[in-house]
């Protein structure tokens, strides 16, 4: 599997609906930055303000999700976005309901992208040491569901259509999170700008040293600590036209 350019002709609109409030920077953070240096307009949709982030119970869940919607919007500024919205849906309660369904449909036909990215529904079991967060594997049904093919038919939701929401269909879709990428970018240049991101997420990161660890450390096997290089694998599904 070779490095890939995208082979876009000119700027492209582009929609990330995830689930969470550091789901971008930690899946595909380094692509964002390249995105939006190359010229790209990037977008985000988290479907919650990761009201469940915490480890102590004391915690209170509205003032935590509060703090972490602030936390994705500076994240998200260091990666050159500044359009970032939040659907009203529980942390952890994520469910591929008809209302999740409308509710991102009515965001792309809103925003109306030429590429949309989401996470892999179908990765349970990323790797042999951890098991997906149920709200990510939920959010790709939900997105995927959405973009086809109710975003792009008059024939679903003709109220939106009423309401000036007119149907758009999306020119790809980019799963993150996958377990059976087509699709490496050589992000080495922008992997210094994630962890930057990163670093916004306050209330998730008890130990910044170990972060930066971990990430230096996700360099490809055949590059070297003096001379990393780093990529990130989706899954691209390209419509015909």
């Amino acid at each position: 599997m070779s490095d890939f350019l995208e082979g876009w002709e000119g700027s492209q609109l582009i929609l990330v609906v995830l689930a969470h409030p550091d789901d971008p920077e930690f899946f595909l953070g380094a692509t964002i930055a390249r995105w939006t240096h190359l010229g790209h307009r990037v977008s985000y949709c988290l479907l919650t303000r990761g009201d469940k982030g915490a480890s102590d119970p004391r915690v209170d869940p509205v003032e935590l999700g509060q703090r972490r919607e602030k936390e994705e919007r500076a994240a998200a500024a260091v990666l050159g976005v500044t359009d970032v919205r939040f659907l009203e849906f529980g942390d952890g309660c994520l469910s591929p309901t008809l209302e999740a369904r409308e509710a991102v449909t009515r965001v792309i036909r809103d925003v109306r992208p030429d590429i949309l990215v989401t996470c892999d529904p179908l990765n349970y079991f990323p790797s042999d040491h951890n098991i997906n967060h149920p709200d990510h594997r939920t959010a790709g049904q939900i997105v995927v569901d959405a973009a086809f093919p109710g975003a792009g038919s008059p024939m679903y939701y003709p109220e939106m259509i009423q309401e000036g929401l007119k149907p758009h269909s999306v020119k790809e879709v980019w799963l993150s999170l996958t377990a059976q990428p087509n699709t490496v970018i050589d992000v080495t240049e922008h992997w210094s700008t994630r962890i930057r991101a990163l670093h916004e997420h306050v209330s998730q990161i008890p130990d910044y040293q170990k972060l930066d660890e971990r990430q230096r450390n996700r360099r490809t096997p055949d590059s070297t600590a003096e001379h990393p290089r780093y990529e990130e694998k989706f899954k691209r599904i390209q419509f015909l036209p």
